[in-house]
C-alpha cells in the first residue's frame, strides 16, 4: 500500500485530557491523496509542540503537513468516552466534527462528542 495508508489516522494518548491537533497531509503540489490525522498528547503543552513532533516525521515521508486547527480531547479509557472540545489559540478552533468522525473509526466502540465548550 501507499505510505499513507500506513500513518496512523489517530495517535493520542491513551487517557486524561490534553491537546490535540488535526493535521492534513498531503503530496506537495497538491495532487493527489490527502487525508486528515489526530494527534494530541498531555506531553505537549502548547499546541505548536505537537505539529513540531509530526511535521518532519511527514515530511520524510513526502507529504506536505497543514495544520487545520486545534483543541482539547478528554479520552476516558475505563467509560470508553471521548469529548472533543476547545481551541487552539495559535492554530484556531479545528473542526471537532471531522475530528470525531476521524475518531470513530479507530475507537469503533467508544462514545465520541464534540461541543464547542472552552473545558
Amino acid at each position: 500500500g501507499s505510505a499513507m495508508a500506513a500513518v496512523r489516522d489517530v495517535a493520542i494518548d491513551p487517557e486524561g485530557t490534553f491537546k490535540y491537533i488535526l493535521v492534513r497531509l498531503q503530496r506537495p503540489g497538491g495532487g493527489g491523496e490527502r487525508r486528515d490525522i489526530v494527534r494530541g498528547t498531555a506531553a505537549a503543552e502548547f499546541h505548536n509542540h505537537i505539529f513540531e513532533k509530526v511535521n518532519p516525521e511527514m515530511e520524510k515521508l513526502g507529504y506536505e503537513c497543514k495544520c487545520l486547527g486545534g483543541g482539547k480531547i478528554d479520552h476516558n479509557s475505563k467509560d470508553k468516552k471521548i469529548r472533543v472540545f476547545g481551541q487552539s489559540t495559535g492554530y484556531g478552533k479545528a473542526d471537532h466534527s471531522v475530528t470525531v468522525e476521524i475518531l470513530k473509526k479507530v475507537y469503533t466502540d467508544y462514545e465520541i462528542t464534540w461541543s464547542d465548550d472552552k473545558k
